[in-house]
């Protein structure tokens, strides 16, 4: 027994980095390799186990129901089924922690988390073990793993699961740089969206958002994206693209905020209403027609999804006003399409109609 346990804590010792599931460690594809063509393999006993997933990414809308693809095959094939065992799971990424989704052995499934009564594996073909998610949510957007375990042999394929929505700068209503980084998640939250990540941001760059205020990002750091170099925006010689402070303290730094709201179920439309309100109001008056008054974030989606335009400002949730320009001309403000703001004028001042949101079309 004495030299027993030496060997047993070297065994150990030897694979205290491998993955470890149900009482055993599993290899990291020790005979196997990642493909570039959205393939895994892996080769054990002369069979090669292949793990598929799209290599494009895929696109959706928040409450809508999606089918994040994943198939396994062997080659050459054997001659009888194997018993697999399978695990979707949603990476890390920007501090938000890995999730587990689901995991699957047979006809036997377990949900973990928020997915649960919203997730399932899909099995209508030999071998698919594609997830199914209902009811999307705006934080289910990002990288999925699909793992296929055979025995002591696992390999996985990545998909990337995008919901369309649009990038807008926010400010508190006090003005220029209020945020720490933890008020401006809440103040995103609060108009319907989330802090939107780099990736977002330079895509709504590439379409052309063009605004010289920093603004916090989903991974605390401070950016901003400039379309006409000038000198208040890092200056004339630098060319057009996304200008970075880097990463910022969460608590003791204070910037504005780049949030990103997705396409929304229901309707945006302003209020005809015979005279000008108040913010209280206006409130008032989005109730009493069954709706209610509308964030910033359900206004830029219904101006983004929907064309939604007007020329004239509405009351919004926030305190601001507000209106959207699908098609410009000239007395509708600047000559290019957006949403205008006349800011956080006095609540009390009857200058403004109402912007407001209806879950149901209308």
């Amino acid at each position: 027994m004495g030299l027993q346990l030496p060997i047993l804590l070297l065994l150990l010792c030897c694979v205290s980095g491998l993955p470890f599931y149900n009482g055993f460690y599993y290899s990291n594809r020790p005979n196997g390799r990642n493909l570039d063509n959205g393939y895994s393999e892996g080769i054990f006993n002369g069979v090669k186990l292949v793990v598929e997933t799209p290599e494009e990414t895929l696109f959706s809308h928040r409450g809508a129901n999606v089918t994040l693809p994943c198939r396994y095959h062997y080659e050459p094939a054997p001659a009888s089924p194997r018993p697999v065992r399978i695990k979707w799971w949603k990476l890390s990424e920007n501090g938000v922690p890995e999730q587990d989704v689901l995991v699957a052995i047979g006809l036997r499934q377990r949900t973990f988390g928020d997915y649960r009564g919203r997730v399932r594996l899909r099995q209508d073909r030999a071998r698919e073990v594609s997830l199914e998610i209902w009811d999307l949510r705006l934080e289910d957007y990002g990288r999925y793993r699909c793992e296929v375990i055979d025995g002591l042999e696992d390999e996985s394929g990545l998909v990337e699961l995008e919901l369309r929505g649009v990038v807008f700068p926010y400010q508190h209503p006090q003005g220029r740089y209020k945020f720490n980084f933890h008020e401006a998640q809440q103040a995103c939250e609060e108009q319907d969206a989330v802090v939107a990540s780099f990736e977002q941001l330079f895509r709504a760059w590439e379409e052309g958002l063009d605004w010289c205020n920093a603004g916090w990002l989903q991974d605390a750091s401070v950016q901003y994206p400039v379309t006409q170099a000038r000198r208040p925006c890092g200056g004339l010689g630098l060319a057009p693209g996304v200008r970075s402070y880097g990463p910022r303290h969460r608590r003791l730094h204070r910037y504005d905020v780049f949030c990103f709201a997705v396409a929304l179920r229901g309707q945006v439309y302003y209020l005809e209403h015979p005279e000008k309100l108040t913010l209280a109001e206006a409130r008032e008056a989005c109730w009493e027609d069954g709706a209610q008054i509308a964030k910033v974030g359900q206004l830029f989606a219904a101006w983004k999804f929907h064309g939604l335009d007007r020329c004239d400002a509405g009351w919004l949730a926030d305190g601001s006003a507000r209106y959207p320009v699908a098609h410009p001309r000239s007395n509708c403000g600047a000559l290019e399409p957006g949403v205008r703001s006349f800011g956080f004028p006095d609540p009390h001042s009857r200058k403004h109609t109402a912007a407001s949101h209806s879950r149901s079309f209308i």
